[in-house]
């Protein structure tokens, strides 16, 4: 499932409309800036990376720059937005539309990228299902009997048991959880949409945001109405700058999710991916299939994070990315619900063979019935020296203890892969006047398997549609802001491996100056060290004057001070 912050999808419906609610967002009452995220505390006064100082740096030294391929796995992204469309990759040994494998990687007119939940026919998956319910209902007939004999269990059955048992409880409950009003949440939004209907005509624009609704003034009864009604859950959620289309887009999402959960403890939930992709699922070499339409349905999250990563600087467009010379390869994995093991085993393995150098993973589960293909794919990755980075998560778990796959953690094995870095949410003080923290309300946390901070509330970036940007906020932003990141260290010291920039992005990470409050947590206070293993937010500054210090010739003793000090060891 996507990253996003569960602030921008986590519905509260208490049984009446004024008091549905996201339980994080972004404020019309604060004057947080758009792209705070790339300040510094010392200059500009907000708890950014510093990447001006950073690229100050790069000229001081006179470093020129080389480019540097960053794959980003995820729903999609639009290619023709103004300020992705030069940064987008194109594949040089393909023709476009010839429809021919000219580069015979198996993948034909992959000239972007690749799409893994698409057909062969031009249809995409777009939505699917919680892998708790797959899961549950593949698994039903063989455990759900009344003499279950264990004794001549393989280890893949002991895993598979295990598993069954944690999806059963997620799809069947306990017996004591409140259930979510589905007739009520689809009168809400039902509501919305016909209120949108009505304030576009009035305001004669198809998008606008709270901000813009709020200060839009009436003398017509229906469209006062129109307003009031669609104005209220943007003021109450502090989410004023969100435009209405991203809101309703959002609802919409959440509604359906909502829906699938429900309909599991009855239903088995229908095989979307096997309808459109029509690959054998169960088979890692059956390998070949998808089409190369990577923008696809929905591809609003993937043009999101792009955008951070890389979105073109300096040209007076919307915003400005972190790196300045990167290619963004789409890989098109993660639809509206859970994303397959194979999908994304088979993107980290595409993306390294057509020459990545970091891949983005703004995405996660609870539950990973194939985890060996992936771990497989990222030793590989490991051995080619892609450095992988995933986003926490946004329950405000602490995933030492809790599962959020993937992971870097080597399934039957005390190795855990030393490329990879999980970063966790952190946030200006300003940007969830709710919160008031240097962490986000949502964000996972672990002392052990979160590596680093990064900013991930209020991230101002390309939306689809050509010439659209907009917050939103999560681990999902986080996480690109770190590839974002490594991508630049790479730019101006090429032959650094991945544990030497993971290396330098977790040992210059800033701890901040007090005490933070710990997700989920709004009376308690910890020390950012006790809920990740660097204790500190990453920097961009503090980053590249360290990867200036690293010695390329010297890489292997690097490699091992890496190992050492952060340990490719679980703890």
């Amino acid at each position: 499932m996507k990253q996003s912050s569960k602030g921008l999808l986590g519905i509260l419906l208490l049984g009446a409309f004024p008091l549905m609610m996201f339980a994080q967002g972004n404020s019309v009452k604060t004057e947080l800036p758009k792209g705070w995220h790339l300040l510094d505390k010392d200059q500009d006064g907000y708890y950014g990376i510093s990447i001006d100082k950073a690229y100050e740096f790069t000229r001081a030294k006179k470093l020129k720059s080389k480019q540097v391929l960053v794959a980003v796995i995820d729903s999609g992204v639009d290619t023709l937005h103004e300020d992705l469309k030069n940064i987008i990759w194109t594949n040089p040994r393909e023709i476009p539309g010839n429809g021919i494998d000219d580069d015979h990687n198996g993948y034909i007119d992959d000239v972007h990228g690749w799409n893994f939940i698409g057909g062969r026919d031009g249809h995409n998956v777009k939505d699917d299902a919680q892998e708790e319910a797959r899961v549950y209902y593949h698994f039903k007939q063989q455990f759900d009997v009344q003499q279950l004999d264990s004794s001549k269990w393989s280890q893949d059955d002991k895993d598979n048991y295990r598993m069954w048992v944690k999806a059963r409880k997620t799809i069947m409950g306990d017996g004591i959880e409140s259930s979510v009003d589905l007739l009520m949440l689809h009168r809400v939004l039902s509501a919305c949409v016909k209120s949108d209907s009505i304030l576009q005509q009035a305001m004669g624009k198809a998008e606008y945001t709270g901000n813009d609704l709020d200060t839009f003034q009436t003398a017509n009864p229906e469209t006062k109405s129109a307003k009031s009604v669609f104005l209220y859950p943007f003021k109450a959620n502090k989410i004023m700058d969100m435009t209405n289309k991203a809101f309703l887009n959002e609802f919409s999402e959440q509604v359906d999710q909502e829906e699938k959960k429900a309909s599991a403890k009855k239903t088995p939930p229908r095989d979307y991916r096997k309808e459109i992709v029509k690959d054998n699922e169960e088979d890692i070499n059956d390998r070949y299939y998808g089409n190369n339409d990577v923008m696809a349905e929905d591809p609003m999250h993937g043009t999101h994070v792009s955008g951070i990563i890389g979105a073109e600087r300096g040209n007076g467009k919307g915003m400005d990315g972190i790196a300045d010379n990167v290619r963004i390869m789409m890989i098109r994995a993660v639809p509206n619900g859970d994303e397959h093991d194979k999908d994304i085993a088979l993107a980290i393995r595409y993306a390294v063979d057509n020459g990545a150098r970091v891949i983005n993973m703004s995405f996660g589960k609870n539950l990973s019935p194939e985890k060996k293909w992936v771990d497989s794919a990222v030793r590989y990755a490991e051995s080619k020296g892609v450095l992988l980075i995933h986003a926490a998560g946004n329950d405000n778990a602490d995933v030492d203890t809790a599962d959020n796959f993937p992971n870097p953690n080597i399934l039957h094995s005390d190795y855990t892969a030393s490329n990879w870095i999980t970063v966790g949410a952190s946030s200006d003080p300003l940007a969830e006047p709710g919160f008031r923290s240097y962490t986000a309300s949502f964000s996972n946390y672990g002392k052990q398997e979160v590596d680093v901070f990064a900013p991930g509330t209020r991230i101002y970036s390309t939306l689809p549609g050509g010439k659209n940007y907009g917050n939103l906020q999560g681990t999902s932003m986080a996480a690109p802001v770190v590839a974002g990141l490594a991508a630049f260290i790479l730019e101006y010291y090429p032959g650094l491996s991945p544990q030497q920039v993971k290396y330098c992005i977790e040992h210059s990470a800033v701890p901040p100056p007090a005490k933070v409050k710990k997700p989920g947590a709004e009376d308690e206070m910890v020390n950012l060290s006790d809920i990740s293993r660097s204790g500190g937010i990453i920097n961009a500054y503090e980053a590249i004057k360290l990867a200036a210090t690293l010695s390329t010739t010297d890489a292997h003793r690097n490699d091992k001070i890496q190992r050492s000090t952060l340990s490719n060891k679980k703890d």
